[in-house]
């Protein structure tokens, strides 16, 4: 199998990062309710500058997640973030298909 073909943990991503140096935060999934695009469980490292790893959502959402990520990098508090149909937001951030989700942002200590 090459390389290009394995799929990256993300935790195992955050925690080489970590060991590099880097300042992280990962991003989890912890509630869904109708249609969402990943399960609970699912995971998103993201570093300082805003690289990332894995997936909680897709689309705007992974985006504002990946910033909210990189202010809890910067002050150390942790964050619970939801997205859903409700907010108008919600139709941008894509989860138009009538899902919601939460999803806990901590930085790795």
């Amino acid at each position: 199998m090459s390389k290009t073909s394995l799929v990256l943990d993300p935790l195992m991503t955050a925690e080489e990062w970590k060991m590099n140096g880097r300042d992280v935060a990962i991003a989890t999934v912890i509630e869904t309710w109708g249609s969402a695009p990943r399960p609970v469980g699912s995971h998103l490292a993201i570093d300082r500058e805003g690289n990332f790893e894995g997936s909680v959502s897709g689309g705007c959402v992974e985006t504002a997640v990946i910033a909210e990520a990189i202010d809890v990098i910067g002050d150390g508090k942790a964050k619970m973030l939801e997205f859903g149909v409700a907010d108008e937001a919600a139709w941008r951030a894509g989860l138009s298909c009538g899902g919601r989700i939460r999803v806990y942002v901590e930085r790795l200590g």
